[in-house]
């Protein structure tokens, strides 16, 4: 093993966020202070940090989970994605090594597979799939391919209308005549409202999040993450919480309106003013989430994503089943 494997504690934390935030895919979701929000006995974590003559080469936020008999090491539970944070001056050869490493790892503890999730190539400063090339190589194989939408922020400010789709156009000038504004809002739980009756009527589930957990999350990244809504007078008919996830990425994590107000087009104007203020902000891509689940499209999720602009790329999950 030309790496030494070692597992996460408690006292690592701060040179375990610093390591990600200096990562070439690192994002706020990988950090310890985000993981923290999960309450205690939530997951049994089992994150690694690979070092190579002393120096931190790579991390791997993950958990200890039982899929029936099957004793996994996962991509981190609590988190939409993972994988290898690595520096970007990793090679070939190194990122073979640490694959490898991982892999013998999983195995001397007595783990019966690997399943990672990393993140899409959006947030890699520096685009590389090393580590997905060495993971097919040593017997991966894609367990899923989700699709996320994103928007490319790689044009002028004054031409955002132009990238919309007609339908969208309409909606975005539609709201601006009937005087609907969007502003920055603390006001998460008119907005969590929203949300949770939204969901319960469409799909008849909750938000992932409880309104006590989005609003610690708030707290400890309050500079990252931030609600956006739609006001026709003092009434808050739309909104969406953006999380900054690195400086190439912002994610429209919570996206949601009031039915009862639908007819202001609070969501379009929204995004019309979200991607002004990611454009402005100098970020490369707005990531809307992904219009999968299990590779099933919401055929209509996917249309209303692309008429403000979005493709797609893959969301990808891979395992390796030892026995």
């Amino acid at each position: 093993m030309k790496y030494e494997l070692v597992r996460y504690t408690a006292e690592d934390a701060a040179a375990w966020d610093e390591f990600v935030w200096s990562a070439n895919n690192g994002t706020l979701f990988q950090t310890r202070r985000f993981l923290s929000y999960h309450p205690e006995g939530r997951f049994t974590d089992h994150s690694l940090s690979f070092y190579q003559g002393g120096r931190r080469i790579a991390v791997l936020p993950a958990v200890d989970f039982h899929d029936g008999e099957r004793r996994i090491l996962l991509s981190h539970r609590g988190a939409s994605y993972g994988g290898f944070m690595v520096r970007d001056t990793l090679g070939i050869r190194e990122s073979f090594d640490l694959v490898e490493a991982a892999i013998a790892w999983a195995r001397a503890e007595g783990f019966d597979a690997i399943d990672l999730t990393p993140p899409p190539q959006i947030y890699f400063r520096r685009p590389s799939n090393y580590i997905d090339f060495a993971l097919v190589q040593n017997g991966f194989t894609y367990r899923k391919r989700e699709i996320s939408s994103v928007i490319p922020l790689d044009f002028p400010r004054e031409a955002i209308l132009s990238t919309f789709s007609e339908s969208s156009r309409r909606a975005v000038r539609r709201a601006q005549k009937q005087g609907v504004i969007v502003r920055e809002s603390e006001d998460y739980a008119a907005f969590y409202d929203i949300l949770k009756n939204n969901l319960r009527l469409r799909h008849n589930v909750h938000p992932t999040h409880t309104l006590e957990e989005l609003l610690r999350v708030r707290d400890l990244f309050p500079e990252r993450i931030k609600l956006f809504a739609a006001y026709h007078g003092k009434t808050m008919v739309a909104g969406v919480v953006m999380f900054i996830c690195n400086p190439r990425v912002v994610l429209a994590f919570y996206i949601s309106h009031n039915d009862a107000y639908q007819q202001y087009r609070g969501v379009n104007a929204l995004f019309h003013d979200i991607i002004d203020w990611g454009l402005a902000g100098g970020y490369a891509f707005l990531d809307f989430g992904i219009f999968t689940v299990n590779e099933d499209p919401n055929w209509g999720l996917a249309h209303f994503k692309e008429s403000f602009g979005a493709q797609g790329v893959f969301r990808d999950s891979l395992r390796l089943v030892f026995r």
